[in-house]
């Protein structure tokens, strides 16, 4: 980033290849994960979000350049394609067959914000696989820059972006100094519509693959997922006649 200037380099946006919101989530029948084979695969929705925040920035002349960046197998081609029709100018894959936690995959985007010297990373606030919420947080420390989590308005004003975060209380506004780590909550934006036209020049524009030896990152995991279940099944209600008939059967239950 030029700083004294209004412009921001270059923004990177991680897409996480996740189960589509519309799919009915089933566990393999061997307990080892979850089962993907013929089911539709979709961006996380909070990182589609976080995309669309980047290219409108970009869209106002605030920023240069949008990388989208996805971290996986080769399947993983296929949203970071829709992230070039979207919008974005280019896009990276670092390309792994293991399953990764969020300390691995912060330390991997660590690496890649030195590497292309990009001014912001923005990401979802959390993935809809894992729900962790985390991986904004992790690269931030590691990284030693400002974060500003849960985003439902950013502004780039110079060096600095001002942030309107969701938070319990209500909402709060705060500044953090550029370079700086942004997670996109879901009221941030309405994702554009991609459309034919976009996805064929999407397919013109540079998608490179790392591997996580070039960027020196050792797949060195603090949480091992070990099985998979289902939640249990739920237990068919009752109807009662009264407040007396209530209190009785959430007496039986031992409720109260």
């Amino acid at each position: 980033m030029q700083f004294g200037s209004n412009k921001v380099d270059k923004i990177i946006v991680g897409l996480k290849r996740v189960v589509d919101y519309n799919v009915r989530v089933q566990v393999k029948s061997d307990g080892s994960g979850v089962e993907t084979d013929g089911v539709k695969m979709s961006i996380n929705p909070f990182d589609e979000i976080a995309l669309e925040e980047a290219l409108r920035i970009r869209e106002r002349g605030e920023a240069s350049e949008v990388v989208a960046v996805s971290i996986g197998s080769s399947e993983a081609q296929q949203q970071l394609r829709t992230g070039l029709a979207m919008g974005a100018d280019r896009a990276i894959l670092v390309k792994t067959d293991e399953g990764l936690d969020g300390l691995v995959v912060a330390r991997i985007f660590k690496a890649l914000v030195e590497r292309e010297g990009a001014d912001l990373v923005l990401l979802g606030k959390q993935a809809i696989d894992d729900d962790s919420s985390v991986m904004g947080q992790m690269l931030a420390a590691i990284w030693d820059r400002p974060q500003a989590t849960f985003a439902s308005e950013v502004v780039i004003d110079g060096n600095t972006a001002r942030v309107t975060r969701e938070v319990d209380a209500g909402l709060e506004t705060i500044e953090v100094d550029l370079p700086a780590v942004i997670t996109a909550d879901l009221r941030l934006n309405e994702p554009r519509y991609v459309k034919l036209p976009d996805i064929m020049k999407a397919k013109k524009k540079p998608l490179d693959e790392v591997s996580l030896d070039d960027l020196g990152v050792q797949a060195e995991l603090q949480i091992k997922e070990t099985s998979f279940e289902p939640p249990a099944d739920r237990q068919r209600g009752i109807v009662v006649d009264d407040v007396a008939g209530l209190v009785s059967a959430l007496k039986d239950k031992g409720l109260v």
